[in-house]
């Protein structure tokens, strides 16, 4: 039997707003979830608009990457129990980086890429945004992949902002045409697959009915009308020390849940 101290229990979440999310109960959550590292997405603040207690928990070293060009939009956080080694937020391309969407960060020996990927949907819901968010996976893939290559474990987590296989939404048929379900959406996430990444939460379940975002329109939670579009993929020098994944639907406070792996502590060399 593991003991606890052997754990390393990792989380990602789209807290849709992290001052909402706060109000809804985060710091709750945070102080008593058995988390090592939370990585979130869609903060949608500066670090200066959120309150001390947000920001700089006690407990918690924090590291937040906030959209350039646009306040309360994108933005991605990170708080782990111990401090990072190092955080790059740049992939080289300034109209990625200028959306806050990316933090990867050093652990030991453990890389872990927090990312809150585009939508592909316009601001007229035009699908106009396709062509950037197929960028953006290539471009991040592309990063991270001789890192996969030379065995090192990577996680890399967040809001894909697609479904990948029909389980992975209630309701796939009438979604085809919709932007996070799209033919050209879904074959850019199989090329993770492809290329050596594994979606944690699928090795340990195939069952249907998983899903980690509801629309708030119409009691969709309530009745698990949703979309799994919430992962953790991890590099095959992370899947030897993992020992679970998970779906979190019953925290609250966005219309996202969270979602974790555990891996064994030895991951950090």
């Amino acid at each position: 039997m593991t003991d606890s101290a052997d754990l390393l229990k990792i989380y990602a979440w789209n807290v849709n707003g992290l001052r909402a999310c706060a109000r809804k109960g985060y710091l709750d959550w945070l102080h008593g979830s058995d988390a090592d590292v939370v990585g979130l997405q869609e903060v949608r603040a500066l670090e200066e608009q959120l309150t001390k207690k947000v920001s700089q928990p006690e407990g918690w070293q924090t590291h937040f990457f906030p959209a350039e060009f646009k306040k309360g939009y994108s933005g991605v956080g990170l708080y782990s129990r111990k401090a990072f080694d190092e955080v790059s937020t740049t992939m080289g391309e300034e109209r990625f980086d200028r959306e806050g969407r990316t933090q990867i960060a050093k652990l030991g020996k453990l890389t872990i890429a927090n990312v809150y990927f585009p939508n592909g949907s316009g601001t007229n819901r035009d699908l106009s945004r396709i062509p950037y968010k197929l960028d953006f996976y290539d471009r991040l893939r592309e990063m991270l992949q001789p890192a996969l290559e030379r065995g090192e474990p990577v996680l890399v987590m967040g809001d894909f902002n697609t479904a990948h296989q029909d389980i992975d939404l209630a309701n796939p048929t009438t979604n085809r045409e919709t932007s996070g379900f799209r033919p050209e959406e879904r074959a850019s996430f199989q090329q993770w697959l492809d290329a050596g990444w594994t979606d944690t939460f699928r090795h340990f379940c195939a069952e249907p009915e998983h899903y980690t975002w509801w629309t708030y329109r119409g009691n969709c939670r309530a009745r698990n009308v949703g979309w799994r579009i919430d992962y953790v993929l991890a590099s095959p020098g992370a899947m030897e020390f993992l020992m679970a994944a998970e779906i979190h639907p019953d925290v609250m406070g966005s219309d996202h849940c969270p979602v974790s792996v555990t891996l064994h502590r030895d991951v950090l060399g």
